[in-house]
């Protein structure tokens, strides 16, 4: 490899490659633009979305769960564009770390980075159970057994089945990004038929005879967030909504891997966005058309089935038949998502450890598969001990970790945001482009979702938050939540004293120019 574009060399910091390289060993371009589209969805996991929080919406918001789809998509959108300009000047894997170091300084950087890395670990334990749970609802169905489904139910099998998928999903991940982008065409591609499947059969059986009783017309006011009843609704809505989009950033994480990495993950990661705000929109607005948004019988608000909507809705939209094909759907979603959101923990761990952010040992490439190997196996292993022990410990504070999720997203997602105004300050007066991309767009999707933040602060602090559980009269998923990134903080601190370097800005600053790589 020659170096184009040398730095003083104060540490072990790979090089950063402007056009798919493998600065730090990972294969260039291994990825196109539709494959690193198909991964950014994938890591969403639209129809375990879908399925998980279209009922929870319609509870808090009713007929308005659409508006609130389309108004937790654009801070989202805000915040892509303030990947993608970042993406151009600085294509590293390390994405949110890298960019917040430039941008605020080693430790608001690392913190950043810690709230990707622990949101993504919560994230694929959440996944890995309710794959597991769909494998053996799945099971029960095909087989017409009702013990072959209640063995979910057993702890020790859906513990050792979860860890088996796992291990499935590390190993896939382990073997690089053409592995990946090959399962994910056929996950991908089924949950995005099978979803047309669903709405067509919805729109067509709203008003039927056999729905009569729920089935709602359509009405453009349901695209209105303003008629939503209330601030408080609204805000409930939104954090379910911005949740629903996570993960579309992992186009960005693959960049060092992708074809034109400066510039094709910004557009996959754009054209993802546009994908699952689509699918979302069109599910939404067909679901409410047949069953409506109430909590009685099939109605998306009944408490009994709005945490697992497909399920209820399965067999009377879509037949017996067909109906299995969304069981199917859901458990290819979340199997899906399993496998790809190691990309973005894994290669983050890689560029920490680059930067000299985490030990040495974190930047081992696989030789052969030019993954980071290392990375990959200790976040499976993170996530099976992780879920293993929230499982044994207590359902409800599993529950309530998954709660505290929407913090992290809006942590990490936020300072990325500031950090692309703060980054262009200087070249904001040069056009009107650069002042809106640069500056604007990425300011307000950061204020949006520093309010989320802070309004989720405050209502995890009520024990009624999440599974009502609190500790010393402070809900659980508040202290969870906050606890997550304080035992960052502590490891920080620790890794301050073993790579002062890296925190005195030495191994990685905003004057470090960008390497080029030639192979």
């Amino acid at each position: 490899m020659t170096q184009l574009d040398a730095r003083p060399s104060t540490g072990r910091a790979a090089d950063s490659t402007a056009e798919g390289g493998g600065g730090k060993g990972l294969g260039g371009n291994s990825v196109g633009l539709m494959g690193s589209a198909v991964i950014g969805v994938s890591t969403v996991a639209p129809v375990y979305c879908l399925t998980s929080t279209l009922g929870s919406t319609a509870g808090e918001v009713g007929l308005q769960m659409p508006a609130v789809f389309l108004a937790g998509f654009l801070p989202m959108l805000l915040v892509a564009f303030a990947y993608r300009e970042l993406n151009k000047v600085m294509p590293d894997c390390g994405t949110s770390f890298t960019w917040t170091v430039k941008a605020f300084g080693p430790r608001v950087g690392w913190m950043c980075g810690w709230g990707l890395v622990i949101a993504t670990i919560i994230v694929l334990s959440n996944l890995a159970g309710v794959a597991t749970s769909y494998f053996w609802l799945l099971a029960g169905e095909i087989t017409n057994s009702t013990s072959v489904a209640a063995l979910d139910d057993n702890k020790a099998v859906h513990i050792v089945t979860c860890l088996a998928l796992i291990a499935a999903a590390t190993a896939i991940s382990y073997r690089g990004m053409t592995a990946t982008k090959g399962v994910q065409y056929t996950l991908v591609g089924l949950q995005l038929v099978v979803l047309a499947v669903f709405v067509a059969m919805a729109v067509a059986k709203a008003g039927s005879a056999d729905f009569a009783a729920t089935s709602v017309d359509f009405s453009w006011s349901w695209l209105n967030p303003f008629s939503v009843q209330s601030f408080g609704a609204f805000t409930a809505g939104l954090s379910l909504s911005i949740f629903m989009y996570w993960g579309w950033d992992t186009c960005l994480t693959a960049n060092e891997e992708t074809i034109g990495s400066d510039k094709t993950p910004g557009r996959a990661a754009l054209i993802a966005m546009v994908v699952l705000v689509g699918s979302y929109l069109a599910t939404g607005v067909a679901a409410q058309m047949v069953v409506g948004s109430g909590d009685k019988g099939l109605g998306l608000a009944n408490p009994a089935t709005s945490d697992n909507v497909f399920a209820a809705l399965a067999g009377p939209v879509m037949g017996p038949t067909l109906g299995i094909l969304l069981f199917v759907a859901v458990l290819a979603s979340a199997a899906a998502s399993l496998q790809t959101t190691f990309i973005p923990v894994a290669r983050t761990v890689l560029a920490m450890s680059t930067y000299e952010a985490l030990p040495a040992s974190y930047a081992k490439v696989h030789p052969k598969f030019r993954t980071p190997g290392r990375a990959t196996v200790t976040a499976g292993v993170a996530t099976g001990v992780f879920y293993t022990v929230m499982t044994l410990v207590s359902e409800h504070v599993l529950v309530d970790t998954i709660y505290a999720l929407g913090l992290m997203i809006c942590f990490y997602y936020a300072l990325t945001a500031f950090a692309c105004a703060w980054y262009f300050k200087a070249e904001l007066r040069d056009s009107v482009r650069d002042f809106a991309f640069k500056g604007l767009f990425p300011l307000l999707g950061g204020v949006l979702l520093s309010a989320v933040f802070v309004k989720t602060l405050v209502d995890m602090w009520n024990p009624a938050y999440g599974s009502g559980s609190s500790v010393f009269g402070v809900g659980s998923v508040f202290v969870i939540g906050v606890g997550l990134l304080l035992v960052g903080l502590v490891i920080m601190l620790v890794m301050g004293r073993r790579s002062p370097a890296f925190f005195r800005g030495e191994v990685l600053n905003r004057r470090t120019p960008v390497l080029v790589v030639e192979e």
